[in-house]
């Protein structure tokens, strides 16, 4: 399994790549501000991209995805729940004074709990964690015997993501996370959307929000 991360955008959002190192195919998560970026990466590492799925619909994680989909020619993907914060991207830009955004474009699909996204002998299962959105998701990524998790703005190191944007509660955002992270090792590897790695272990024994 082929796995990089780097940051992307104005907000320093953490774009990953998971790859098969066999059949060259790649997963894009949150690439949708750093179109550039995520194709200088996939170009280095020898990927085509397959799928470009996203933890969730706020601009700094999805703003350019239909730049991204027509340099690459993958399936961009999201979660129903956050379609509608998706749609509303050049009134809420507006609205905080933010630069322009991108066209909104039609999606290829939604992102459903439990869905598996396949490349290769890798893996990516979404795990629905509403909270810092409706619709936020998490992607669990594997290649059948090291398992890695990127959590976009619902996990970081030491803290979990806002629940005040709307339409959530930090008891959601909470309740998400010990519902569909928890279970998982200790020794997991933690990718969250912004900020230093972490892993499950850590976040379980020292995040003052999950005691």
């Amino acid at each position: 399994m082929i796995v990089e991360t780097f940051s992307v955008g104005m907000l320093g959002c953490n774009c990953t790549i998971v790859g098969d190192e066999i059949t060259r195919e790649a997963i894009v998560v949150d690439g949708g501000d750093g179109v550039l970026d995520v194709m200088r990466h996939l170009e280095r590492l020898g990927l085509t991209a397959k799928y470009l799925i996203h933890t969730h619909a706020h601009f700094d994680h999805i703003a350019d995805v239909g730049g991204l989909r027509e340099r690459t020619r993958a399936a961009a993907l999201l979660h129903p729940e956050d379609l509608p914060i998706y749609q509303a991207q050049p009134m809420l830009a507006a609205r905080f004074g933010l630069p322009a955004m991108p066209p909104v474009v039609k999606l290829d699909g939604d992102l459903r709990d439990g869905d598996r996204f396949s490349v290769g002998g890798v893996s990516v299962e979404v795990l629905h964690t509403p909270g810092h959105t409706p619709g936020s998701v998490c992607f669990a990524c594997s290649d059948g015997s090291a398992t890695q998790l990127l959590t976009g703005d619902t996990l970081f190191a030491g803290a979990i993501g806002r629940w005040d944007l709307g339409g959530t509660s930090m008891e959601d955002i909470v309740a998400s996370i010990h519902r569909k992270l928890m279970d998982f090792p200790d020794a997991t590897p933690v990718v969250p959307g912004h900020g230093e790695f972490t892993t499950i272990g850590r976040e379980r024994t020292a995040n003052p929000y999950l005691q």
